[in-house]
């Protein structure tokens, strides 16, 4: 593998990495929060949509090579494999689309997964924000409900006209909040959902990704095969040619 397709694969480990690092249950959204609100990362983030977009061009182009590769090797493939001619040559075929496709899968992936993250990353942030504004409100629930007991409580029978209009306001800002606090559970609730989906996406990717990893210890294999064989034709050949000698 050469060093450009050795970063790709190394950035699309750590990419794996980080995106099972956001989806642990024990780091909780407004920790996430901070961590991403931290100075370094506030620092990164005045260009982070340039940094995302060469990423995302450079992946690209790789993706885009690999599609390359892998439409000159299918179609020397097909050639030397009707000609039978020249096993070598066949075998070289075969291993460079071999390496063309897993060059495409590395890349594919690396450029799958940027997306994920940047939309986690988001979803993170959104739902760190919601809680954050569901305890805001309840704290101003609670505030307003101790205010009004307070002065029900401390008030006589003369203001008891003022108060009743007190409770009244008091009732209507609760009833506001409490049809924030539901609604806000319901944004809530589907950005959860929305996480689990990426988590069930996430857990398809990778079996697909443990499939390729299979078909290419196959093709490994298959390529050994075919390696011991020429060797063994080479060696009848040579010893055909020692007998007519």
């Amino acid at each position: 593998m050469s060093l450009q397709w050795t970063l790709i694969a190394g950035f699309l480990y750590t990419e794996v990495a980080v995106v099972l690092l956001l989806l642990l249950p024990g780091i909780s959204p407004s920790r996430w929060q901070k961590i991403f609100r931290s100075r370094i990362l506030k620092a990164l983030s005045n260009q982070a949509s340039v940094y995302f977009t060469v990423l995302l061009f450079v992946l690209c182009l790789f993706l885009l090579d690999a599609v390359r590769e892998m439409s000159k090797y299918s179609g020397d493939s097909g050639v030397k494999s009707e000609s039978h001619q020249h096993l070598d040559a066949e075998m070289q075929s075969n291993m460079r689309l071999f390496r063309a496709q897993r060059n495409f899968y590395i890349s594919g992936f690396a450029l799958f997964l940027c997306l994920v993250i940047k939309r986690l990353a988001s979803l993170i942030s959104t739902q760190a924000q919601l809680v954050a504004e569901n305890e805001a409100a309840l704290k101003q629930a609670r505030s307003a409900t101790t205010t009004a007991r307070n002065m029900m409580v401390g008030k006589g029978e003369e203001a008891q006209n003022s108060s009743n209009e007190v409770s009244a306001q008091v009732k209507k800002q609760l009833k506001e909040k409490e049809d924030l606090i539901s609604n806000l559970q319901e944004e809530l609730s589907k950005k959860t959902q929305e996480v689990k989906e990426l988590q069930s996406e996430m857990n398809k990717k990778k079996k697909d990704h443990e499939a390729i990893l299979s078909q290419q210890q196959g093709l490994s294999r298959e390529y050994d095969r075919l390696a011991d064989e020429n060797a063994k034709l080479q060696k009848l050949m040579d010893s055909a040619n020692k007998k007519e000698d």
